[in-house]
């Protein structure tokens, strides 16, 4: 009998992802405290969660949980136009639209459903969407997504924004992130702003690894700079300092209410479980707070320690803006070397490689959390050093 022949065969380009370094797998975990993980019998120091205030293993958050899942049970239901639009979802939204400074707010399920949502509800065919070269794939794909011109501008270049404005045609957007997920840098907000203004421009601000760690109340890097009143469309994560899930997008009221018409990934999927909405009420409070100043500053101090420590063995980076520290390598197959023995040692930092980075430029990202103990850091640095050096 002739061997059957699989119509869509895969093999080769799953040999291929091995081949080049780049194959992945996921590996489930046990989470024990924030910091610490556990798997196959082992534990691990995580260096690698977006967790930056620690709030998601957090007795604040186990309460807030608790309470919205006696109060309102499991899931929503339905989507938010049928019958899964709950107070506890309204209550949240007025309450990020407060914290923004904005006329109102919306959530979705996750930060990419945010951007495939709102970017191609708001522009199409005849206008154009200008992206900074290192935005998050979210923001490319829903640019892709909404048929619009795309221009793209080398990472922070101004000169080249500008010169992008000078010729582009119909709606205009310029998008950004405020913080940059994979190096740790921030975007020129204050320049950026001016430029869209002079421009006649609209600005989108992906604050996700900024939003509750810097500025007032932890309100964001544009909010820190003096320029969130400048910025028209303020997109944030839920699941990263607010140690939940979720995303969401504030702005005017007449943007919202055309997302809540025209957004997709928010019409054709269910609400988000309502007990989630409630303990993100909670957790939002906890942020503003004196505790949430606190946390702030814990996080700030504890990435300036492991700055510290990575400058100390050579390892140079710039000035961290906020808790993202990029330790690039260079190839994929080195960088994977260098992760697995960290993980020999005891520390979980997986590598990041193309396609989330360049061909190249494969790294360590260590994130830092509020958790973190002064003891963790250093023997990080100490497992850095002897990592790094030349093995016999």
């Amino acid at each position: 009998m002739q061997e059957r022949t699989e119509p869509w065969d895969i093999t080769a380009q799953l040999d291929e992802l091995r081949t080049q370094g780049l194959w992945r797998q996921l590996r489930p975990l046990d989470e024990l405290n924030g910091v610490t993980v556990r798997a196959e019998g082992r534990e691990w120091t995580n260096f690698s969660s977006n967790d930056y205030l620690g709030l998601a293993h957090s007795a604040e958050m186990k309460q807030a949980l608790a309470e919205g899942i006696a109060q309102y049970g499991g899931g929503s239901g339905a989507s938010r136009l049928v019958c899964g639009t709950h107070r506890a979802h309204a209550a949240l939204e007025e309450a990020l639209a407060d914290f923004k400074g904005t006329a109102a707010a919306l959530t979705f399920s996750s930060g990419f459903a945010v951007a495939l949502g709102t970017i191609p509800a708001l522009m199409g065919a005849g206008d154009t969407i200008i992206l900074d070269k290192l935005c998050h794939a979210s923001l490319v794909d829903a640019a892709r997504l909404s048929g619009a011109t795309i221009r793209v501008f080398p990472h922070n270049n101004l000169e080249k924004l500008e010169r992008l404005l000078q010729t582009a045609k119909g709606r205009v957007l310029v998008v950004t992130e405020s913080i940059f997920s994979m190096d740790g840098d921030a975007a020129p907000l204050r320049e950026i702003a001016e430029l869209k203004a002079k421009h006649g421009a609209w600005l989108l601000v992906d604050e996700a690894h900024a939003v509750g760690v810097l500025g007032p109340q932890g309100r964001g890097l544009a909010a820190a700079l003096g320029v969130d009143q400048q910025v028209d469309l303020h997109l944030g994560t839920l699941s990263k300092a607010f140690g939940l899930s979720g995303g969401y997008l504030a702005g005017s009221r007449q943007v919202i209410d055309l997302l809540i018409n025209r957004a997709r990934s928010f019409i054709y999927s269910t609400a988000p479980p309502v007990h989630l909405a409630h303990a993100m009420g909670s957790i939002l409070e906890l942020i503003r707070s004196e505790r949430g100043d606190a946390l702030r500053q814990r996080v700030h101090s504890n990435t300036q320690q492991t700055q510290s420590l990575l400058s100390g063995i050579g390892i140079a980076s710039p000035p961290a803006e906020a808790a993202i520290l990029p330790v690039i390598l260079g190839e994929a197959s080195h960088a994977m070397e260098i992760s697995n023995r960290l993980r020999d040692a005891g520390f979980l930092i997986p590598c990041i490689r193309y396609p989330t980075v360049a061909r190249g430029s494969a790294r360590l990202r260590i994130t830092v959390s509020a958790r973190h103990s002064a003891a963790q850091i250093q023997a990080l640095g100490a497992a850095l050093q002897k990592t790094l050096e030349p093995q016999g």
